[in-house]
């Protein structure tokens, strides 16, 4: 029968995987009753349990649903029941993942958003082919390759103006000042997301901002303290505020260059077995101070925990997001991936991260918001993931943030629907995060701080001017 092969098809693969997981020190499979999940018997007689519950809805539910969506929804469930931080993902969100992560992509180096109607560039990054072809910030693109984009997902759009490296796109721009379409050829290149933003503040301190650790952090830190040698610049505040995390073996490196001689992060494998992963440098140059708060998290918080417990220097803010634990990535045959919590970490001292976050030296907050009239905002307080058919206060919300961020709900109900999720994803896409129309907690975090941002451009960052003063003391 062909929907046994479908089920069977999918939920092999997932097998296959997840023996592959027993073989590795990290996890064993076993069944309530002490029998291995992966006899046949057992598979056998829950495929048909699947198979027969498949029938019972395509007989008998009223909507419109296919047997693959019903066959992946069974998939989604297996990780349901898994930590937070395990999770399945189709062939197409698997490629938006890596995208993301790893920081690196094929395009033309710009920064869009959707404003008023148009897919608008932010900036285009530095040296990227964007840059050298002449487009500017706010430029309007309305065409890609003569195709007319006016009114497109953000999404769909970049997936028009991605495509292979050395090939040419041509955008059409609206420029203000222009009354004519320009049209803009660009040539595509493999573009390297550089997460580093630094500069010199006053009294020659160092200004680190980590926005995530992805496959060019070390490469670009590295550059980083090479122009601060140059000016002999001892002091630096690394600011991973909001930096969800990302690699743990570029987290690692980057400490190498600021932990002493030791322990920088303890592993602890499901079996109990614990690698320790350390740092060989003798007689650190620098004094630290880093900044961290409630959005600063994972591979963040690795950092935070080395440069506290080694005493290298302090750490500055509110306390971390509490995110200790560490995911592999196993891809599948037909494209999709799964990801899977394999070990938890632990700081040098063998503090648990995991469900506590790292306690700051100094603990400072910004000035709260006090302008902004959505009272249902303190519902927006971390403490379930929403999606569709979620509804409730903290919808209602993310629903009234999003609109006065200017993404323009018709419908500001406490009801996530296709246009919640809609709007969700194309603000996730803006912030760089993964875009998959949850609203999990790295994205309620960000929602929370775009907020503080809109309202406080002109206030005073109280948590830097603290940093500022704690690592003069240093």
């Amino acid at each position: 029968m062909k929907l046994m092969k479908n089920i069977t098809k999918k939920l092999s693969i997932m097998l296959l995987i997840t023996l592959l997981i027993a073989s590795t020190p990290f996890t064993t499979v076993y069944s309530e009753d002490n029998t291995t999940a992966n006899e046949p018997e057992f598979i056998n007689k829950n495929l048909d349990y699947i198979e027969t519950m498949i029938q019972i809805i395509k007989s008998t539910y009223a909507g419109e649903v296919t047997e693959e969506e019903l066959i992946e929804g069974a998939v989604n469930g297996m990780f349901d029941t898994l930590d937070e931080y395990s999770d399945y993902y189709t062939p197409e969100e698997f490629d938006q993942l890596q995208e993301s992560t790893s920081g690196t992509y094929v395009g033309i180096g710009v920064h869009i958003t959707q404003r008023d109607g148009y897919l608008t560039i932010i900036v285009p990054f530095e040296g990227s082919p964007g840059e050298r072809a002449g487009l500017k910030p706010g430029d309007k693109i309305v065409t890609v390759d003569g195709q007319d984009i006016t009114g497109m997902s953000t999404k769909k759009a970049a997936s028009l103006i991605k495509g292979e490296a050395g090939t040419k796109v041509t955008l059409g721009i609206l420029r203000e000042g222009n009354a004519e379409i320009l049209y803009i050829d660009v040539v595509r290149e493999v573009i390297k997301v550089n997460p580093i933003k630094y500069e010199v503040l006053e009294d020659n301190i160092g200004y680190i901002r980590i926005s995530q650790f992805n496959e060019n952090t070390l490469e670009n830190i590295t550059k980083t303290l090479e122009e601060f040698d140059k000016e002999d610049i001892e002091r630096l505040i690394v600011d991973l505020r909001n930096n969800p995390g990302g690699y743990l073996n570029e987290v690692v490196e980057v400490l190498r260059y600021f932990v002493p001689e030791g322990p920088i992060v303890h592993v602890k494998e499901p079996g109990g077995k614990i690698q320790t992963i350390k740092s060989n440098l003798k007689g650190p140059k620098y004094k630290i101070v880093v900044l961290v708060n409630e959005g600063s998290a994972s591979a963040s918080e690795i950092f935070a925990g080395a440069i506290k417990d080694t005493g290298v220097g302090k750490v500055v803010g509110t306390a971390t997001y509490g995110k200790g634990t560490v995911q592999r990535i196993y891809p599948l045959v037909d494209g999709g991936a799964i990801k899977m919590t394999i070990a938890e970490y632990f700081t040098p001292n063998m503090n648990k991260v995991n469900g506590k976050g790292i306690q700051p030296d100094v603990v400072i907050e910004n000035n709260p918001v006090t302008t902004i009239d959505i009272p249902e905002l303190k519902y927006l307080n971390k403490e379930r993931k929403l999606s569709i058919q979620t509804v409730g206060l903290d919808v209602l919300a993310a629903e009234k943030a999003l609109d006065l961020l200017g993404y323009n709900l018709e419908k500001v109900d406490g009801v996530f629907d296709k246009e919640t999720y809609n709007i969700v994803k194309k603000f996730q896409a803006d912030k760089g995060l993964y875009s998959y129309g949850v609203l999990d907690f790295t994205t309620q975090d960000a929602l929370i701080n775009s907020l503080y941002e809109y309202e406080q451009a002109k206030d005073v960052d109280e948590q830097l001017q603290k940093a500022i003063e704690v690592v003069k003391s240093l």
